[in-house]
């Protein structure tokens, strides 16, 4: 499983938008008031659920990146101070082609999910805790 960052550059998803599993939406409060950001997200879904995509919407992007392991707060990026931390806005999580390999996470997040939408719940919203 790798993860991409979704930018306006360059998409694999344009090419094959069947690789891409999941798309983990993140925002905090300050997020929410933000009308570009929204217009942003309502377009990625849209995109998302006309390439069976599943939707995860996560609070908290700063504590998504910890458990990426993408900032640390002694990490390498923290002492230089010049690095930005990574936008985690949308993240897309692709699967290899092989179907011989099967991660029982992503299952359990895949069904989690779908399981929401049968409840008519969309885009399902994990909020994640500070530490």
């Amino acid at each position: 499983m790798t993860l991409e960052e979704f930018s306006s550059g360059e998409q694999k998803t344009e090419s094959d938008p069947d690789n891409v599993v999941l798309c983990l939406l993140a925002a905090d409060e300050d997020d929410d008031r933000d009308v570009a950001l929204q217009i942003h997200f309502t377009l990625i879904q849209a995109f998302c659920c006309e390439n069976d995509i599943n939707i995860l919407r996560v609070s908290n992007p700063g504590r998504l990146a910890e458990l990426l392991l993408l900032e640390t707060d002694a990490g390498p990026a923290a002492s230089e101070g010049a690095e930005q931390p990574p936008d985690l806005h949308c993240v897309l999580v692709t699967n290899p082609h092989s179907s011989q390999w099967k991660d029982p996470a992503l299952s359990q997040l895949i069904c989690f999910c779908r399981e929401s939408r049968y409840m008519d719940q969309w885009v399902p919203v994990i909020n994640l805790p500070e530490r």
